[in-house]
């Protein structure tokens, strides 16, 4: 018999364990979980923690038993320590310090990722935490509930840490965003960030970009000092550091496993490695762009799962190849969502590409049904070409953002031109959309700016 061992338990290694178990139900599978939450949410934590969502255990995507019905072996508070590939073992040890090994006949690597720690004097001072794991979201319950704080300073103002804004103003707390860069949420154009930035102000936030924040410190009475550049200081009760991951590929460098782009392992389509027998996948890996036809470091849960259920597949048998990212993403701030997907201008220029970037602004659905609001999409094409490189949108939550990002994606993945948007037969009813969908409306403002 076939046994399959899978080190990490979240989105890369439940999904591989699973497909395995579906294309061979003879396959026995152990999964090495370094805590007791298997394929938890990690990505509902912010919503946690604003209360939102008042029980973590609605977090789970499966609960253990679940898995463990479908016949795969949780190997739980256990952490791998060390591959042998020669004798295809893993050491692994529990909480209590015990060792012992476990062998394989095919190997999956499902680490993830880690914070990237900035240098910031005080990141161990209580009262400052990073967000990615399951005992991080407790540790941040336990003192919001503890002691009470009235204020936060987020560092950060990605995907994390906007939804980390829009979850403590929603528990009350007076919440200080501080970014390095100049504008809020920088994997959207700057006119973009600008209104995700207007948002979080409307809401009492108070935005700080162009800051490097150099320190924090303990004050009298508890509070923590935030010290940066440009003469920027504040003081708040508790103090998030989201900037940023990067992957967990100790484990597998060790034991000969190739890395690449910040340290991620290096992974063919199928998801292996250079190992034979050992596979990769999520987080910790490199992963195809499938605009750039390259790879790039570019982690995701929902990359994650598509890339553990090939690994899966792969290691029963099977010969699936992983079709490669857009980089799809959308977030919920306040009464926004922003998304995008596949290229923006500057990513483009970057790869050698002569792009054409168009701003539209439209209605969301027909203006003369109540409840309309202004959506705002900025769409990229080749302009030698004409082929679609990428879609971003801002709008009011009720607006369908991530349904119209989707088409932008669906559009890509199949490597369709600006004007093939104009063929597609979506939906219309006046409460929604209009009978050009907003999406193909910039598809017409970009032919029209393409052709002047």
């Amino acid at each position: 018999m076939t046994h399959l061992l899978i080190i990490g338990g979240s989105d890369a290694g439940i999904s591989a364990a699973l497909r395995a178990r579906e294309v061979n139900p003879a396959v026995e599978v152990t999964v090495v979980v370094a805590d007791r939450f298997p394929n938890y949410s990690i990505c509902g934590l912010p919503f946690y923690l604003s209360g939102e969502i008042p029980d973590w255990h609605n977090l789970a995507h499966r609960k253990a038993n679940d898995i463990t019905r479908e016949g795969i072996n949780l190997l739980m508070d256990h952490t791998a320590r060390a591959i042998d590939p020669a004798a295809k073992t893993v050491s692994v040890v529990d909480r209590e310090g015990q060792s012992s090994q476990a062998s394989y006949d095919k190997l999956v690597i499902g680490t993830g990722a880690v914070p990237a720690s900035p240098a910031i004097a005080g990141l161990d001072l209580p009262g400052v935490f990073l967000l990615r794991t399951m005992a991080d979201g407790f540790a941040v319950h336990e003192y919001l509930t503890a002691q009470e704080p009235e204020s936060a300073v987020i560092v950060g103002a990605g995907y994390i840490g906007l939804e980390m804004a829009d979850a403590l103003t929603h528990r009350g707390l007076d919440v200080t965003v501080v970014e390095y860069f100049d504008s809020v949420l920088t994997t959207l154009d700057p006119a973009l960030g600008a209104i995700v930035g207007a948002e979080l102000q409307r809401h009492g936030v108070k935005v700080s970009t162009g800051v490097a924040v150099e320190a924090i410190e303990q004050q009298p009475g508890g509070t923590l000092a935030v010290n940066g550049s440009n003469h920027f200081h504040t003081r708040a009760g508790i103090v998030l550091v989201a900037t940023g991951v990067r992957p967990e590929a100790t484990l597998a460098a060790s034991a000969g496993v190739q890395t690449g782009l910040r340290g991620a392992i290096q992974v063919s389509r199928t998801m292996e490695t250079n190992l034979p027998d050992v596979y990769a996948a999520g987080d910790c890996v490199e992963t195809w762009h499938h605009v750039l036809d390259r790879y790039v470091y570019l982690p995701l849960g929902s990359t994650a799962h598509k890339q553990g259920r090939v690994a899966g597949e792969n290691t029963v048998g099977g010969h699936r190849e992983f079709a490669g990212t857009l980089g799809t993403q959308a977030v919920k701030i306040f009464d926004l969502v922003a998304a995008r997907t596949g290229l923006r201008d500057a990513e483009a220029t970057e790869a050698g590409i002569d792009p054409l970037t168009v701003n539209l602004e439209t209605w969301d659905h027909k203006a003369y049904y109540p409840g309309a609001h202004k959506l705002h999409v900025r769409i990229t094409g080749d302009r030698r070409t004409g082929r679609l490189l990428g879609g971003q949108i801002v709008g009011h939550r009720s607006g369908e953002i991530s349904k119209r990002v989707d088409v932008f994606a669906t559009a890509l993945f199949n490597d369709m031109a600006v004007d093939e948007l104009n063929d597609v037969d979506l939906s219309y009813t006046p409460p929604l959309s209009s009978p050009w969908d907003p999406v193909q409306m910039s598809a017409q403002a970009w032919i029209k700016a393409q052709q002047s």
